[in-house]
């Protein structure tokens, strides 16, 4: 499965990337990403050989780091308890019109367990949970093995890929001006309270693992980080006083960087203002960037349209979040 999670790592803020490009109502999506490790058997019997390695957050970084952090160790897949637990144990949106998806990926059979997946499923449809399947292998053998009757079960969409397959990246002209965006677009961070520095260092370091996997991953990353989505507000300065309403005057003195100490409200507020302004115009860069490079992207994809396309898991959850989005009223915004 280690194919698998490569693919994930490739394509996570392809995928991020894709979900903030709707609105609902007219406002920007709000996101929210769980990530759960199943089937591994370094984890103890007792909890089902599973591991929630982040609960629901918009730290988006987190999820990277977890991300990039997994190390498989094959063992039992038991699906329907992995669903049962994330529907039980994560904080869901009780609003009928939010979005609430689950993704399951494995190459066992679907109905391994002590769970019954279908109770489970019938738990999904009272809160309204789409669970979407995603077979690591043929698509007739994930029939078999039931991942498609998860799917239909769960009012989701079933999805069969090559987990060995590495992905084929688009680069384009304009990747290396964005990631050079990229540094400028940091220095308008300004970590505070207990875990700032250590936030701060962790944005750099997810930078580094979109880099390692190929500069096109970095440019999707920068993308997304030019985003309303990609909110720090937890230990971000500028995010938390633009995005969240903090008022700055109420942060105690020794949760501040030092640039911030010593100075009156007022010179604070100047600095952040400043920091916004820094901020918006390296966004707005990125941005018109970004619209010329998803035209050339969709260019090249013209090339092969003729061509048989193969499914990898990020193609996968951006086809269910469109038919699913669209089905609960969202509106796609294109660039």
């Amino acid at each position: 499965m280690d194919g698998l999670i490569d693919q994930a790592k490739s394509r996570i803020w392809n995928i991020v990337n894709e979900v903030s490009s709707y609105k609902s109502n007219g406002q920007n999506v709000t996101l929210e990403i769980a990530l759960y490790e199943y089937g591994n058997t370094a984890f103890s019997p007792s909890s089902n050989y599973i591991k929630q390695l982040v609960p629901l957050t918009s730290d988006l970084d987190l999820i990277s780091q977890n991300l990039f952090g997994i190390k498989t160790n094959g063992g039992e897949e038991y699906c329907g308890a992995v669903i049962y637990q994330s529907i039980n144990d994560l904080g869901w949106s009780k609003n009928p019109s939010d979005l609430k998806m689950i993704y399951i990926a494995g190459n066992e059979p679907f109905n391994q367990g002590p769970i019954d997946y279908k109770s489970v499923m019938k738990n999904a449809k009272e809160k309204s949970i789409y669970i979407n399947t995603i077979y690591c292998g043929p698509y007739n053998q994930g029939k078999t093995e039931f991942w498609f009757d998860g799917a239909q079960e769960g009012n989701g969409d079933y999805f069969a890929i090559d987990s060995d397959q590495k992905i084929q990246q688009v680069t384009t002209p304009y990747d290396a001006e964005i990631n050079n965006y990229n540094d400028s677009l940091n220095k308008t961070y300004i970590g505070y309270g207990i875990k700032g520095n250590e936030k701060k260092m962790n944005q750099s370091k997810q930078d580094e693992n979109a880099a390692s996997a190929a500069p096109s991953i970095l440019a999707e990353r920068t993308i997304v980080k030019s985003k309303k989505s990609y909110n720090n507000a937890s230990w971000d300065l500028v995010d938390a006083v633009e995005l969240d309403g903090k008022d700055i005057s109420e942060i105690k003195e020794e949760e501040l960087p030092e640039e911030f100490k010593g100075k009156s409200d007022e010179e604070k507020k100047k600095m952040i203002e400043q920091k916004v302004l820094e901020r918006e115009k390296y966004q707005e860069k990125i941005n018109k960037l970004a619209v010329d490079r998803n035209e050339y992207i969709e260019k090249e994809k013209l090339k092969v349209a003729n061509s048989k396309t193969i499914d990898d898991f990020g193609s996968s959850i951006n086809k269910s979040i469109e038919s699913k989005a669209k089905s609960n009223g969202f509106e796609k915004i294109k660039l």
